[in-house]
């Protein structure tokens, strides 16, 4: 359902803005210099950015939900390493993509089915 998914959106899009003033350069520097480097695997760059995401949520308030928080940072996150270096678009989706469906799968599909239609 479009207008599902829209509400969603538009809820992590806000939660996004926020964490988007909060998150450090040197976060997405350190990402953006594990994918650069082509000897690191898919696995190896998705742990680095799990591990990232781990560390910024710790300064998340602790009334948010958790995985919400954790899809919204990982997002944040890709948008910002793109937007740093627009050449690992592709290498950066397909782990993000990876990534989500890994760690958040289950609760995306809950969050879906959640909303009242």
């Amino acid at each position: 359902n479009e207008d599902v998914i829209r509400i969603i959106a538009a809820q992590l899009a806000e939660i996004g803005d926020q964490f988007d003033k909060e998150i450090q350069g040197r976060v997405v520097n350190g990402l953006v210099q594990h994918f650069m480097n082509e000897n690191l695997s898919r696995e190896e760059i998705t742990l680095h950015m799990s591990r990232a995401v781990r560390e910024l949520t710790r300064a998340i308030p602790k009334d948010m939900e958790q995985e919400k928080a954790m899809l919204v940072l990982a997002m944040v996150l890709t948008k910002k390493i793109v937007n740093t270096v627009p050449s690992l678009l592709h290498r950066v989706f397909n782990t993000t993509v990876n990534y989500l469906n890994q760690q958040f799968h289950n609760y995306i599909v809950e969050m879906v089915s959640a909303v009242p239609q």
